[in-house]
């Protein structure tokens, strides 16, 4: 029998239950999400499952929704499964105030760097995280630039017009 979304998300919610929510097929990959506290649980699951094997972190990342109040940021997980060849999505939420998720780079060494990134960019706090430090920007800077808390660039500045550029 081979592995499908179907399958997955039976095996997923015979062990969890419903606190696996918001299950989705965009473009064929299943995507759910699981509170930030059972994240570690989730992706043990996933990688020790027989029946699933997702033994490979693909991807992760985070997203910043700010009007999501109580969950401003999103930490996605891509896995997969290199025998079936099947790929997921797993998103755990947290808050701005307060961005702990625990890390994965116990389970999946490939997270290491990847869990540095998204703190140097979004300032997602990876508990455990065995050197969480700013891989790409300065160690002086104050913030996280992909946050989408800075408002746009004024479009009608005089320094910007293209016939100051020839085009």
């Amino acid at each position: 029998m081979s592995l499908n979304n179907d399958t997955i998300q039976q095996t997923l919610t015979q062990k969890f239950g419903e606190v696996l929510t918001d299950w989705q097929e965009p473009y064929g990959m299943l995507t759910f999400t699981a509170p930030k506290e059972m994240n570690l649980k989730v992706l043990q699951f996933l990688y020790d499952e027989p029946t699933l094997n997702f033994r490979f972190l693909t991807d992760l990342q985070a997203v910043h929704y700010p009007d999501k109040k109580g969950q401003e940021l999103a930490v996605v997980y891509h896995l997969h499964n290199l025998v079936d060849n099947v790929r997921i999505r797993f998103k755990v939420f947290t808050d701005i105030v307060k961005p702990d998720v625990f890390s994965a780079t116990a389970l999946y060494q490939s997270a290491n760097f990847m869990e540095r990134e998204t703190y140097d960019f979004f300032g997602v706090n990876f508990t455990g995280h065995p050197n969480l430090i700013r891989i790409l920007n300065v160690d002086e800077m104050d913030y996280f630039p992909m946050r989408k808390e800075f408002p746009l660039e004024d479009q009608t500045r005089v320094d910007k017009d293209d016939e100051m550029f020839g085009r």
